[in-house]
């Protein structure tokens, strides 16, 4: 079962900004949010963490040249 992560839950782990996390978001560069009702949303956990390993293998994989 996929657990969902509130905005203020995102911004912990990606220390962005939730106008930050909705430009990247509007732009494909962040996981989308799932719409739960009106005027609540929430990020699934699973993509959160892959989209974070992604920057990680970027950072990594830009040094190691």
């Amino acid at each position: 079962m996929e657990r969902l992560l509130t905005k203020a839950q995102v911004r912990s782990i990606t220390t962005y900004s939730f106008a930050h996390t909705a430009r990247l978001e509007a732009d494909g560069k962040h996981p989308k949010r799932v719409k739960l009702g009106s005027g609540r949303v929430a990020y699934v956990e699973s993509e959160i963490l892959e989209w974070v390993r992604q920057r990680i293998a970027e950072r990594d994989a830009t040094t190691s040249s």
